[in-house]
Order: C-alpha cells, then structure tokens, then sequence
C-alpha cells in the first residue's frame, strides 16, 4: 500500500527550495512600491481576520492563472517586475505557492515566514476587508 507523503514533508521540502522573509524584513517594505505582499487566503479569511496593510488578494486556487500572461485569467497587477511577498494564514501554503511560482519562472517570489498569524501576532499594520 502506498502511502501519502505527509503535508508537513512536502511544505518541509517546498520551505528548503524557497526564499523566505521573515515579518519583521517584510515589515519594512510594506509600503516600498517594489514590493507586493500577496495574500492567498480564502477570502472569508480575510473578511474574518483582515489583511496586510495594501496586499493585493490572490486566492491559492487561482494564482497560477493569474501569473501567467497566456492565461485568459491573467492579472495585470501581477506583472513581472516588483517582489512578491506571498502569505497565507501560518505560511504553508505561501511556501507551496511560492515553489509552485518558482517552478513556473516566477522572479523575486518569497514566503512569508509565520504567515498573517505571526504578523497580527507581532502588531504589523492590517487593514479590514469589508464584504462587498
């Protein structure tokens, strides 16, 4: 019988091939126009908990679509160009997207180490996402 690899080796693997930050460096660029903090939460996340002060929201299920430009699904904010900054809620799911997006030849892609909980938890600026 074959067995699944656990998540905890797969995101152990992803973390070992990807640049991370950790919140105190992300901390420091959260207004830098070179940077994008891109949140991958689910959206009722982030209309539970709110966000990093100006992230761009990108839901995990969509961001390679919206990275790739011959995709009909392609996000102009996503460009090439500036360094993304991709959380989720801990960081494993950013560390697999961010391995994903390295995979696909994305450039100046990082992780956030310790994701929105640890950057609530250090007192980092957030903003409320409102429910439209």
């Amino acid at each position: 019988m074959n067995r699944i690899t656990p998540i905890k080796d797969l995101v152990k693997k992803a973390t070992d091939e990807i640049q991370t930050i950790s919140t105190e460096k992300a901390a420091e660029n959260v207004n830098n126009e070179e940077y994008l903090f891109i949140d991958i939460r689910d959206i009722r996340e982030l209309w539970r908990e709110g966000k990093i002060q100006n992230a761009y929201h990108a839901p995990r299920g969509m961001l390679e679509f919206w990275f790739d430009p011959s995709s009909p699904y392609f996000k102009d904010q996503l460009a090439y160009g500036k360094k993304f900054i991709l959380y989720c809620a801990s960081g494993w799911r950013s560390a697999l997207a961010t391995k994903t997006l390295q995979d696909m030849n994305v450039q100046n892609i990082m992780s956030l180490n310790g994701g929105f909980s640890l950057w609530r938890k250090d007192s980092l600026p957030t903003e409320k996402v409102i429910k439209k």
